[in-house]
């Protein structure tokens, strides 16, 4: 007899998928507080508390919108792909950034994210528009975290090489 998921296990699964990401990224950010501390910073740069509060919503947002995307009839694997593939991407960046020390490849992965995040957003927003209008933020705080990578990057050569 097939076990079948039901919608709190699935909403349960997706919150369990991006989490498991974050901590992907969490590993390599073990010293992110430190590190960021030590670059020159522009002055509209966030103070460090400010992150894990934004990515423990951000990522709960991202969350409920898989989920929602899921319990839709009208879900594609296309749609998951991509979402999982950003997920991917995101948890990357951490390594590049706060593990590695490369701005280059740190902001040329964040410009990925961007373009994936976007495109995730736009199929999400055929299937179910609630799932894409809970990605709005995590897109628009992507995009900042893009700009301050490449300002980090730019002042910071000899730490980020």
């Amino acid at each position: 007899m097939p076990v079948r998921s039901t919608p709190c296990l699935r909403f349960l699964g997706s919150l369990l998928l991006v989490y498991a990401a974050a901590a992907v990224g969490a590993l390599a950010s073990v010293d992110a507080a430190m590190y960021y501390a030590r670059l020159s910073q522009p002055a509209w740069a966030p103070p460090p508390w400010l992150f894990g509060p934004v990515w423990s919503v951000l990522y709960t947002l991202m969350g409920v919108s898989l989920w929602l995307m899921w319990e839709s009839r009208q879900r594609t694997k296309f749609a998951t792909g991509l979402f999982v593939l950003q997920l991917a991407v995101n948890g990357f960046w951490s390594w590049t950034f706060f593990r590695w020390h490369d701005g280059l490849l740190a902001f040329t992965t964040i410009t990925v994210l961007i373009a994936l995040v976007t495109a995730t957003l736009a199929t999400f927003w055929t299937i179910r528009k609630v799932a894409a209008l809970l990605l709005v933020p995590y897109l628009a705080w992507t995009g900042f975290a893009g700009l301050l990578c490449w300002t980090l990057w730019q002042a910071n050569h000899g730490v980020l090489g």
